[in-house]
């Protein structure tokens, strides 16, 4: 059972993109994936793997000398409490002010607007 409790750090949450991209991975691929954006020492990212797994975000099991590790958490789990998180303790619970900060802040794509308008009809087709 997930720990409901389990709050990962940034640098937990950056580890977690590649490994629900990735199902699982060895430290080595990790710390390649994160090598890409910045330089991060390799064992640095195998101690932040070592206590993920201590705190029950990640398993891992033994494959010859080294770990193959996999997610214990699920993403969209993670990502609904983060943004609860977020719309409770930034915007005091109103999605209004978070949405509208979302778009005032940040280049949404027209693919994105579209998809937008979709999920705003469907949920005005709800309340009717």
């Amino acid at each position: 059972m997930i720990n409901k409790r389990i709050n990962p750090t940034d640098a937990e949450l950056e580890i977690l993109q590649i490994l629900w991209d990735l199902n699982e991975a060895r430290v080595k691929e990790v710390h390649d994936q994160i090598n890409l954006k910045k330089n991060v020492g390799y064992t640095t990212v195998l101690k932040l793997m070592q206590i993920m797994f201590e705190k029950g975000i990640l398993e891992r099991k033994q494959d010859g000398k080294s770990h193959i590790y996999k997610p214990v958490v699920q993403k969209e789990e993670t990502q609904e409490k983060i943004l609860d998180k977020v719309l409770n303790s930034v915007y005091k619970g109103s999605a209004y002010n978070l949405v509208m900060s979302a778009l005032g802040n940040y280049k949404a794509t027209d693919s994105e607007l579209e998809k937008i308008k979709n999920l705003i009809q469907q949920q005005q087709n709800k309340l009717k």
